[in-house]
Formats: structure tokens, C-alpha cells, sequence
């Protein structure tokens, strides 16, 4: 697997960022968090996570790198606000209303559930074709092609999916 070095500007944004919301929180809270570990680990398409028992926030460095500020305004404290919340209110709806109001009125960042980052650069997918086209399978349903497990049958013509020799991407 190809490690991805993240330029030190970003993971100093990010702490900056961390830093500035966690200092927010405490205050209004009137609490001393710790701030929680950061690892640059997320893989596919998610932003990051928020891994509550071990206190860590996960980032996807391939969106982050992409992104950039708008990632770190973001998801940076999306996901410190899920930490906060577990910590503050125990374990309730993912991003109910205490998630809301921990990331609009403790952090000052706007509710958003999930990101618009464009993840086109994270998506391998394969070829197939039937008797009409060629289709795109995405990696989790081509192995369960290979798997054997299932067969996929086009809308248009119900020819079963098959993968494209061709293929080339």
C-alpha cells in the first residue's frame, strides 16, 4: 500500500483547527477535554471518523489533501463534536439534535452530516459488460462477483454482468 505524506501545513491546520474548537467547547462547557489523538488512517470515501472510546479522530489524507481548508473547517470539528457530545451526553443519535447543537452553538460551524468533497479520485471501479453496454461495478461488488456470492443483470437488456477483458482504468 502506497503511503501518502501529508504536507506539515495541513496537519498544522488541522491542529490549529482542533485546538481552536476544543478550547470553545471546554470553555462553554466549563470543562478541561483533552485534546484527542489525530491519525491520518481513513480510507474510501468517508471524511473521517470519531473513534469514541479510545478519544482519536480519523482522517481520510486523500480528501484532506485534495480539500484542504474547506476539509479542515469541516470535518475537523464534525468530528471533534461527535467526541464532545459522547463525553457530554453520553451515547445518543449519531447527528441528533445534541450533535447539533454541540457543532452550531459550543463550536459555531454549521450541521452538516456529511460532506460534498468530490471522491471521484477514491473510487476504483471495474469494467463489465452485457449485451447491450459496458457498466461500471464498484470494488465491493466486484468481489463479490469473484466471490462467487452474486451475478448482476443489466436494467436494460438482463444480460448477466460480465467483467470487460478490455478493461483498461
Amino acid at each position: 500500500m502506497k503511503t501518502l505524506r501529508l504536507p506539515i501545513a495541513l496537519q498544522q491546520a488541522v491542529m490549529r483547527s482542533l485546538r481552536h474548537h476544543l478550547s470553545l467547547a471546554n470553555q462553554h462547557l466549563e470543562k478541561e477535554y483533552p485534546l484527542p489523538e489525530v491519525l491520518y488512517q481513513q480510507r474510501g470515501t468517508t471524511a473521517g471518523t470519531a473513534w469514541l472510546q479510545s478519544w482519536q479522530i480519523r482522517l481520510n489524507p486523500v480528501l484532506l489533501m485534495e480539500n484542504g481548508q474547506a476539509f479542515v473547517d469541516e470535518v475537523v470539528p464534525h468530528e471533534l463534536a461527535h467526541l464532545l457530545v459522547w463525553k457530554h451526553f453520553g451515547r445518543v443519535a449519531p447527528h441528533g439534535r445534541e450533535w447539533k447543537w454541540m457543532m452550531q452553538t459550543v463550536l459555531g460551524v454549521p450541521a452538516k452530516s456529511t460532506h460534498r468533497f468530490d471522491t471521484e479520485s477514491l473510487q476504483k471501479t471495474f469494467a463489465y459488460r452485457c449485451a447491450c453496454r459496458r457498466h461500471r461495478l464498484t470494488v465491493r461488488r466486484h468481489n463479490k462477483v469473484l466471490r462467487g456470492e452474486t451475478r448482476y443483470r443489466c436494467n436494460d437488456c438482463n444480460g448477466e454482468l460480465k467483467p470487460d477483458p478490455t478493461d483498461s482504468a
